[in-house]
């Protein structure tokens, strides 16, 4: 399920850097470090968040065996 976002492509006029007279780069498309300007200032970018997988088992696949057990296979 493709959603599409009405995202305009970043421009160097747009970049914190590029407004604060901080980049010193002449190009002519926006480099790695571009970051957007914004009132509150240099913000860092926004990462994924982490989600918890549901367990779904409720019991491990490999387990020591019990006492019972153990002795039962060294009993012979």
């Amino acid at each position: 399920m493709a959603t599409s976002r009405s995202t305009k492509k970043p421009v160097c006029e747009d970049c914190f850097f590029r407004c604060n007279l901080l980049c010193a780069l002449a190009l002519d498309e926006p480099c790695t470090t571009f970051r957007p300007d914004s009132p509150e200032g240099l913000r860092p970018p926004q990462q994924l968040r982490f989600s918890f997988r549901q367990e779904r088992r409720t019991r491990s696949a490999w387990a020591f065996p019990s006492a019972q057990e153990q002795a039962v296979r060294h009993a012979s």
